[in-house]
């Protein structure tokens, strides 16, 4: 007695986005507002052994990302959530499974320019969780001449190194852009960067 039916979370999603593997759920209907969740998930490789994520217990934000937690990248997992409020506990429910290496989503880098008299030299950074840095991530460049429709390709870096271009014969304004590239099966690649634009050789 005393105990409020508390309604499980609604519309449980495990998905990729920007790098990372995060758990997304809607509140149950009629929740209260001071609602907590905690949320634990399983791999395929042991099945009905859930584990806890210590960081997304009684949390009160509609989302947990898992990117860090999982064991494996490799291995298919799902998650589930509950909501609690006071002794008051939810069934817990469960999303679909996924696995890191071949479902992950990309996000474009962040490009910086350092300019010098006849080169522009350009490193791209990545927003990774810390645990997937060692992963073979790459990153193409497009380099074109404002209002142009060619573009240079410079294919294929590893996302530490920096692209050296030669400026010697460019003039006027020049806008680079990059995508970050991924193999696992397949090649994967995020959408283009914001452009960014330098005036170069500008005799004024």
């Amino acid at each position: 007695p005393g105990h409020v039916q508390l309604l499980p979370p609604q519309n449980v999603t495990l998905l990729s986005k920007d790098f990372a593997m995060i758990l997304t759920w809607a509140p149950g209907e009629g929740s209260p507002p001071d609602v907590t969740y905690t949320v634990r998930y399983e791999s395929q490789d042991h099945l009905e052994k859930w584990k806890k994520v210590p960081h997304c217990k009684n949390i009160s934000r509609l989302f947990c990302n898992l990117t860090c937690a999982l064991s494996s990248l490799y291995v298919k997992v799902r998650a589930r959530v509950k909501a609690v409020w006071g002794p008051s506990q939810s069934p817990w429910v469960e999303s679909q499974f996924k696995d890191y290496y071949s479902d992950v989503e990309l996000a474009p880098p962040v490009l910086s320019l350092n300019v010098t008299e006849n080169s522009i030299h350009v490193s791209a950074s990545f927003p990774l969780p810390t645990c997937v840095e060692n992963l073979t991530w790459k990153y193409d460049l497009n380099l074109w001449e404002a209002g142009s429709e060619y573009k240079k390709k410079y294919e294929g870096y590893f996302r530490k190194d920096t692209v050296t271009i030669n400026t010697t014969a460019l003039r006027g304004n020049y806008c680079l852009s990059a995508r970050a590239l991924f193999e696992n099966s397949k090649w994967k690649h995020s959408e283009f960067s914001q452009p960014v634009c330098v005036l170069l050789n500008h005799r004024g």
